[in-house]
């Protein structure tokens, strides 16, 4: 997968961990906001990923 496509479908996972969140808050249901929590989660270390590879192939490319 390439950075930009870990990118985009790390903030997409962000924001849906954050629609899981409120959703989960508004209506009591405590699984639903910790399940959010962990697609967040999973969605920044997506992102994260993303930026490193951009870091390597920079570094690569500098070679």
């Amino acid at each position: 997968m390439g950075s930009t496509s870990d990118k985009i479908k790390g903030t997409a996972n962000e924001i849906a961990g954050k629609a899981k969140q409120a959703v989960g808050k508004a209506t009591d249901n405590r699984s639903l906001q910790v399940e959010g929590s962990v697609q967040e989660g999973k969605g920044k270390a997506q992102v994260a990923a993303g930026k490193v590879k951009d870091k390597l192939k920079d570094a690569v490319d500098r070679l």
